[in-house]
């Protein structure tokens, strides 16, 4: 009986970190590669592994809270392919999260990274939102 309690306190546990984001990263990644034509989860040669490679940029997408790792990968990834570097930034609750995009673009307009902003309504009605630095 002991374990049946552990179980269920564990699963408790583990439900609010699966309900942190509406959406798997992977879900935006696939629906925005794949309607621009990209080449989805392009591994390089030390195997790392590009989110979108497109005919001329190497994309990385992360949530809005990790911009930083998403403006790291993006760099690296374009010197990598020698493609422009891009950065999707996935943003879940557009108000809220306003001040990650702001951050974004102060270092993409010094870095030279092209950006995108995607919401979760582009799962069914996509659009390309490209951010004017």
């Amino acid at each position: 009986m002991k374990k049946v309690y552990v179980f269920i306190f564990l699963l408790i546990l583990a439900l609010p970190a699966s309900a942190k984001r509406l959406h798997y990263e992977a879900t935006y990644q696939n629906r925005w590669c794949s309607c621009v034509g990209g080449i989805q989860e392009y591994e390089l040669n030390d195997f790392t592994r590009v989110d979108c490679l497109t005919k001329t940029h190497a994309i990385e997408f992360d949530f809005a809270n990790k911009v930083y790792e998403g403006i790291g990968q993006s760099l690296y990834y374009g010197i990598k392919t020698r493609k422009k570097p891009g950065l999707v930034l996935i943003l879940e609750n557009p108000k809220k999260e306003q001040k990650y995009v702001n951050r974004m673009k102060r270092v993409a307009r010094k870095k030279g990274i092209d950006c995108w902003i995607m919401y979760e309504s582009d799962l069914w009605d996509f659009k390309l939102h490209p951010v004017k630095l």
